[in-house]
């Protein structure tokens, strides 16, 4: 397959825009399929993937950022709620098996002809994501019965390998799995107590060359669950093989991959993994500019007191962060740390609670709360004294905490620290960490990212246009930040125009941005161009991105593709959330959209960004502007 590349005025304009990557961000779910192989999801790993990689790389996009890739519950497709360590196998691409020589056999073409025939999408454009969930553990199901009646030493040799390289992990998840079966797919927390396997989660801190007993137990669990457990390893050796083979295509082609240390963990990882979390606290979103009401997320606290043994030797805590950076390190080309404050200070909020929002509306800093009388027992975790607080302050404020010693930035860092550590010696970069920092960035935070010249993320439609100092403005982005328009949870960019249209914000918005891009020039007439035209407005907001400081653009696929449905509204969950796709016939629609101005069209973005330098830089690159604008239809 031909190696594609972006035309040479697309890598001419960005860089002189001083621009180090412009990447592309989709989650596995949102990727097309090619007719006759679509099971109702999207998967990176086949023809369709394939196709939008080379589509993307084509249009000048050097990294793709994906969201998080592991397991999901059948009721529940959030990304951001899957497994740690193991891989969705419902991002396996079925065609793909059906044609590798290693599965010869196992999974014929007509059972994939069923599973597209029962896909209950009627349109491609969106997953139908319990369908998908059913079809692809009914194939993994019948591979492996069918692998079981064969010999194929090639494929068992494979799997042991991969077995014995993920074991650490492996037999968890793979326990868990089959356990969640044999209980009729209830959540861990209903699972009958009284069954051994439920109660024995430090099962795994224990290695079975130091524990007879524990090696004994596990010998038993796999022979009691045998068929779920490697029917299940199965699965992952599959998924893990096809990302693999992606992953070296798309770096063939010079494109990074990005993945995505989420905050959250599933209730796999909870139940086997549930010793190193605090058992009287949830993690969640703090009261914001953004987030009025901040969100209750129910996720584990790490437990400080794990971090480090007594003899000062690493602990549980960070032996788990190690092994799943690590693993996150193999796989990817660099990664996006979800909510890093997480990491640094997280926002806790008591667990009993029965009103989880009023809990996480009064919750608090874990490290920053030395003597807060609804939360004592956060006194024994606090890195900092009282008289380093803004007490006037609410304690989810930025400035919360005012005042730090290098020492206390030490032990905030103690974990954002090893990431770092981590992706230097695998002979990354600082650029490689990606922190998805928003609108809350306490104080704490800040200073840990300062010390290693990390990034924040700029969301450009949340700018508050009446503040100058706010931290979404473009102009207010520090060169190693990385910029967007929008994310996965905001509303793509064309819908907001559309809703600056009707409410008159339209008239602010092309205020602004013309100010932005033509400080020297008729600054009113272009006010009157973007505000009489959406599109015109929009390209402009792109635009944007392109003269700021930031060095690293990232665009969502639906503000690239014109897109005006949300792909995620957060807290919620129902059937649309999360199941936004790539239309199928993305690439004529997206050639037509541009011509319209209804999609992004990069090339033009880039001309008004160029122009944007003045006229004797205008003047001295006129030939490139020139063939960007007929390359834009112009």
């Amino acid at each position: 397959m031909n190696r594609p590349a972006p035309a040479g005025e697309i890598t001419d304009a960005l860089a002189l825009l001083a621009k180090d990557r412009l990447v592309l961000a989709i989650h596995d779910s949102c990727f097309p399929a090619v007719a006759g192989e679509d099971i109702g999801r999207g998967s990176p790993y086949g023809r369709g993937g394939q196709g939008l990689l080379r589509f993307a790389r084509e249009l000048g996009f050097d990294g793709i950022q994906f969201g998080p890739q592991g397991q999901t519950s059948r009721d529940d497709p959030s990304p951001y709620d899957g497994t740690l360590f193991s891989r969705n196998i419902l991002s396996i691409d079925w065609a793909s098996v059906t044609r590798d020589p290693l599965f010869t056999g196992l999974l014929e073409p007509e059972h994939l002809c069923r599973m597209v025939q029962g896909n209950t999408s009627s349109d491609s454009r969106h997953t139908a994501h319990r369908y998908a969930y059913d079809a692809c553990h009914q194939a993994l199901d019948a591979m492996y019965r069918r692998l079981e009646q064969q010999t194929n030493d090639k494929l068992a040799a494979e799997l042991d390998a991969f077995t014995a390289h993920h074991q650490a992990w492996l037999f968890a998840d793979a326990l868990y799995h089959a356990l969640a079966v044999q209980f009729g797919g209830l959540h861990q927390r209903d699972w009958p107590v009284t069954n051994e396997a439920c109660t024995s989660r430090d099962l795994y801190r224990h290695s079975p060359e130091k524990d007879v007993a524990c090696a004994a137990r596990q010998a038993n669990l796999e022979a009691h669950h045998r068929y779920a457990m490697a029917r299940y390893r199965l699965g992952q050796f599959i998924v893990h093989r096809q990302h693999a083979a992606f992953r070296k295509l798309a770096n063939e082609w010079g494109v990074r991959m990005y993945g995505d240390l989420q905050v959250g963990l599933s209730s796999c990882d909870l139940w086997s993994r549930g010793d190193i979390y605090l058992s009287n606290y949830y993690m969640g979103a703090p009261p914001s500019r953004t987030n009025p009401e901040g969100q209750p997320w129910n996720y584990g606290v790490l437990d400080p007191e794990q971090y480090y043994t007594q003899d000062g030797k690493p602990g549980p805590v960070l032996i788990f962060m190690a092994a799943r950076i690590s693993k996150m390190l193999e796989e990817f080309d660099g990664l996006r740390v979800d909510h890093p404050h997480g990491l640094v200070c997280p926002w806790v909020y008591a667990a009993a609670d029965p009103d989880p929002l009023h809990a996480v509306q009064h919750g608090a800093r874990l490290f920053s709360s030395p003597n807060l009388p609804d939360h004592p027992e956060l006194a024994r975790y606090a890195i900092i004294r009282e008289t380093q607080l803004n007490t006037h302050l609410p304690r989810y404020d930025d400035n919360w905490v005012r005042t730090l010693e290098p020492a206390q930035i030490d032990r905030y860092a103690t974990l954002l620290d090893n990431l770092v550590e981590s992706v230097l010696m695998r002979g990354g970069t600082v650029a490689d960490v990606l922190c998805e920092i928003l609108s809350t960035q306490p104080y704490p935070l800040a200073q840990v990212i300062q010390r290693h010249g990390l990034d924040r993320f700029r969301v450009t439609q949340k700018a508050n246009l009446d503040n100058p100092a706010d931290v979404y403005r473009s102009e207010n982005a520090l060169p190693e930040d990385w910029i967007m328009v929008g994310n996965h949870d905001t509303q793509p960019i064309w819908r907001l125009a559309r809703h600056w249209e009707q409410t008159g914000e339209n008239l602010r918005q092309a205020e602004y941005l013309a100010r932005r891009l033509q400080p020297a020039g008729d600054v009113e007439s272009l006010v009157r161009e973007l505000s009489a035209d959406r599109r015109k407005l929009v390209h402009a907001k792109f635009a944007d991105l392109f003269i700021s400081p930031a060095r690293h653009v990232m665009i969502f696929f639906a503000d690239l593709l014109g897109l005006e449905e949300v792909y995620n509204t957060p807290g919620t969950v129902n059937e649309e959330n999360w199941s936004l796709r790539v239309p199928p016939d993305y690439a004529q629609s997206y050639a037509a959209a541009c011509r319209r101005g209804d999609a992004l069209n990069l090339p033009w973005v880039l001309a008004l960004a160029l122009k944007q330098r003045g006229a004797e830089f205008a003047r001295a690159h006129a030939g490139l502007i020139t063939r960007l604008e007929q390359s834009a239809g112009f």
